[in-house]
């Protein structure tokens, strides 16, 4: 077991031989923490992370359901009543409003446990070393000792001390401010003050590795590290309300002033009538409680978070929550093609070298086919894990596997032509280049895209030796190649008698010999072509954007159908560039593939079809992409091959790396939007029927028609239950049949407004309609036979509005279970209210006779029969506009 080792200043880290503190903290570099040890310093140090404020416990999300106002007026009315005299009403009251908050506080929960979950798959991770493995854990789980393998576009995952680099440079403006990148080295400094930015063989945790790889010593985590010393900046409440929660928010704001204007005037009529000014106190204050929708904002959040929570069962990670609500109004969707359009699993289909072409597997290699497969698997950063299975890029693995089928081992290569310096691939130059040491010096291979690396050479190997190249007809050929649909490397090789200064590009990647050329192959993905077609009919265009060939993209379109078989328009990275933004502007319309585009210029191509009135889905997995994901309207990175900082700019995950993903998640957001539009339409025709049931009685000469009682009841069982069931409701039918939504289209849109308005008018006159028959005809148990009016009106209407078109009976019944739970149940608490007779005092009311009931149950139908009649208007509207 490893000694127990001082926490350390970390001022002293960067002082210090990497070696020498590898050695104190008990670990060798190259084979990692044991397990058994990492577990030990885990207890010891707790987990790597920044102490944030906590978040709210029980008992405030308890408390903070009695903070609103009408609430507080509300106890304080009931209290006096209780002091006057009426201790059963009192009591009756404070109870409701008890219940009330126990739902609110259920809720509230239910959103906070929703929202946790998502964070924590979130959670970023670190690829480290232990027991002489690679492998990825939670960055939670780092301690000091483990060694942590970097590579670009990481995002630091503690303070590192680092061991050993190549070419890597981090972005650390996120600690120091400076924008500029740092280039990192492994040596010890000298002196003994350093700033931060000064500290070039330290990598601290909350930045990002942007260019290169590296290696590098945990030294400290969580608190102990230099970002957990300014925690304090990070703990800061985020406002995490989207635009449709302030919207409501805003709406109930001014709703309300409405409701308590005419809560005034309810008050003053019925204290003029002569009623008891208690007993108007509390309906008005009851009713205002009731009315105005002051929950509506915390429902919502309810529903996008569990919506949030089931888009992670279709492999979509929703990193923030407005990205629910706006996935609806999605009219492009800008998709890599490798591995989110096809499987990413590339295999070798055919090798060019002298121009003879070799398919692996069909025959023996020839002697220029074994050169370009041993130069293709050196030029090569994939690995093998214990259990023997490639890691590493799928095109670089697919060339050591194939290599591997013919006698060439990665690993014995690796040995005999030691690796002494490289210049890893980056998107601008679209190569990458390793030198070994052979017996007579250096050798130098280079692999990369055909345009990249054939203008650098200057000769090619044919079997007799080495002969001029003739660049054009080198070019064609690869050509020719990607128009199959392959995509195509060359790779090329130069001797050194010396080791090349380390940086120095030109004097390594110029004058080179072509070895030849590789065909590969990833093909689409099964479900990618169903997934394209699914756009289409959702009114959603699919554009791929590849750095691959213009050819081998074009043919992967055609055979997804984002490219019909007669089109031809691929644009190119380079005549990208040339265009201006007007020009671009017209093109975006009708391109539906680019090709050759650098992850920089993806932020124009969104820029150009936002400036059109689109609204632009973009996926990325790099560093360079991260400005175009932020810009876009959802920004889709990738979970599997993504790196940390696309993740953490993007609002939306794939953790399948599968662009059908993208589209189920789409037609996900469509269905919780609906539901969202379905519970308000639900919530608010009901609080107009109370409203216009209690507003309009005095008007038209009648008494009160419920007491504070029947209003706070029909409030907490309508509004509960069979609210939230509706976020159980499935999609509708066609939903990917139709337009995206627009996005500024208000939630009240397509005759929403209206319905509340005529349907709560409608419930309201029932109330009032059976109120006067029972008046007129002297039934004594008219105020019972109103408020069951209300209750059960609201429920038939709740089934109504399942679908904004469809009829409940082709939907069927038990098509969303919950709901008809929550109906039922409902139902049942109601008669319990008219027939359970130690209820009958607290809520004021008699047992009704089946007449009555019946009266009562078909007052509701009408309720039901009437939103059905307004459906099937809508369905034959539509038709004739069709």
């Amino acid at each position: 077991m490893a000694q127990e080792f001082p926490e350390r200043p970390t001022g002293h880290w960067h002082l210090q031989d990497a070696h020498e503190l590898a050695r104190q903290h008990g670990v060798d570099p190259a084979h990692g923490l044991r397990e058994e040890e990492a577990s030990r310093r885990a207890e010891h140090h707790g987990p790597n992370e920044i102490q944030g404020r906590p978040g709210r416990g029980p008992m405030g999300l308890l408390l903070d359901q009695f903070k609103d106002f009408m609430i507080v007026v509300l106890i304080a009315a009931a209290v006096v009543s209780g002091v006057i005299g009426d201790l059963v009403d009192t009591l009756a009251i404070l109870v409701i409003v008890l219940l009330n908050a126990v739902i609110g506080f259920v809720q509230a929960w239910r959103a906070d446990r929703a929202m946790a979950a998502l964070q924590q798959l979130a959670a970023t991770h670190a690829t480290v070393l232990r027991d002489g493995q690679a492998q990825v854990i939670a960055a939670a789980q780092l301690v000091p000792g483990d060694i942590v393998l970097l590579e670009a576009g990481n995002q630091i995952p503690a303070d590192l001390r680092l061991i050993e680099i190549a070419q890597l440079k981090v972005d650390e403006s996120a600690l120091t401010g400076e924008s500029v990148t740092v280039e990192k080295h492994a040596a010890t400094l000298t002196g003994m003050v350093h700033a931060l930015g000064d500290r070039l063989n330290m990598a601290f945790k909350g930045t990002t590795a942007t260019h290169g790889r590296g290696r590098g010593l945990v030294v400290a985590t969580g608190m102990a590290t230099e970002l957990g010393k300014v925690a304090g900046l990070l703990d800061r409440d985020i406002d995490r309300s989207t635009p449709l929660q302030l919207r409501l928010a805003s709406f109930g704001k001014r709703l309300a002033l409405a409701v308590i204007a005419i809560c005034i005037v309810i008050f003053l009529v019925g204290v003029l009538r002569g009623e008891d000014s208690v007993l108007m106190i509390l309906t008005a204050v009851s009713l205002a409680v009731a009315a105005i929708p002051e929950a509506l904002p915390a429902v919502v959040t309810v529903l996008l978070a569990l919506g949030a929570r089931r888009m992670v069962s279709l492999n979509a990670l929703i990193r923030r929550l407005p990205s629910v609500e706006t996935l609806g109004s999605v009219t492009f969707i800008c998709s890599d093609k490798t591995g989110t359009l096809t499987q990413n699993r590339m295999h070798a289909e055919l090798l060019l070298a002298d121009g003879q072409e070799w398919a692996p597997g069909s025959e023996a290699p020839g002697a220029l086919h074994l050169e370009l497969l041993r130069a293709a698997v050196l030029c090569n950063d994939a690995n093998r894990n214990r259990e023997g299975v490639w890691q590493g890029d799928p095109t670089e693995t697919a060339l050591t596997q194939v290599a591997l089928e013919h006698g060439l081992d990665k690993a014995d290569l690796d040995r005999h032509f030691e690796r002494v310096q490289e210049l890893p691939f980056d998107s601008e130059r679209k190569r990458m280049t390793t030198l070994h040491r052979v017996d007579d010096g250096f050798i130098a291979y280079t692999k990369g895209a055909p345009e990249s690396v054939i203008p650098l050479c200057s000769s090619q190997w044919r079997v007799d030796g080495l002969v001029p190249i003739q660049h054009e007809a080198v070019l064609a050929a690869a050509d020719a190649l990607a128009a199959q649909g392959l995509r195509v490397l060359a790779i090329a090789s130069r001797p050194h008698a010396t080791l090349p200064v380390p940086g120095e590009v030109g004097s390594v990647e110029s004058g080179m010999s072509l070895i030849g050329l590789v065909g590969l192959i990833d093909p689409p993905r099964l479900e990618a072509a169903a997934a394209v077609r699914d756009c289409v009919t959702a009114g959603i265009r699919p554009v791929m954007i590849t750095g691959d060939h213009p050819a081998t993209a074009l043919a992967i379109a055609r055979r997804l159908g984002i490219a019909t078989d007669g089109y031809t328009q691929v644009l190119t990275g380079a005549e990208l560039a040339a265009m201006d933004e007007s020009v671009l502007y017209e093109r975006v319309a009708t391109v539906r593939v680019y090709a050759r585009v650098d992850p920089a210029q993806k932020i124009r191509i969104v820029e150009a079809l936002q400036a059109r009135g689109e609204f632009v889905a973009m996926t990325g997995d790099g560093v360079n992409d991260a400005p175009a994901l932020k810009r876009a309207d959802i920004g889709v990175a990738m979970g599997r091959g993504g790196t940390d900082v696309a993740r953490e700019a993007a609002s939306l995950v794939l953790l399948d790396d599968n662009f059908a993903t993208i589209v189920a998640a789409v037609r996900e957001g469509r269905r919780i939007y609906d539901n969202i539009r379905k519970f308000v339409r639900y919530a608010m025709t009901g609080n107009s029927g109370e409203i216009w049931t209690i507003f309009l009685a005095p008007l038209m000469g009648l008494p009160i028609p419920l007491l504070p009682i029947h209003i706070l009841w029909v409030n907490l069982v309508t509004d509960g239950l069979p609210g939230l069931a509706l976020a159980a409701e499935p999609a509708e039918r066609g939903i990917m049949q139709r337009p995206p939504r627009p996005p500024q289209e208000s939630l009240f849109a397509n005759g929403m407004w209206q319905h509340i308005l005529w349907v709560g008018l409608l419930i309201g006159g029932l109330c009032l309609l059976v109120q006067a028959w029972a008046l007129s005809t002297g039934h004594a148990h008219w105020q019972t036979m109103v408020f069951t009016v209300l209750t059960l009106g609201q429920m038939a209407h709740v089934l109504a509005i399942r679908s904004e078109t469809e009829s409940l009976w082709r939907l069927g019944l038990g098509s969303n279970r919950p709901l008809l739970g929550a109906v039922l149940l409902t139902f049942v608490l109601q008669l319990g209210t008219i027939y359970v007779p130690v209820l009958n005092p607290i809520f004021k009311t008699e047992p009704l006779s089946l007449a009555e009931l019946s009266i009562c149950l078909g007052a509701a139908a009408v309720v039901f029969i009437a939103v059905e009649i307004e459906k099937l208007w809508l369905r034959r509207k539509r038709q004739s506009l069709a």
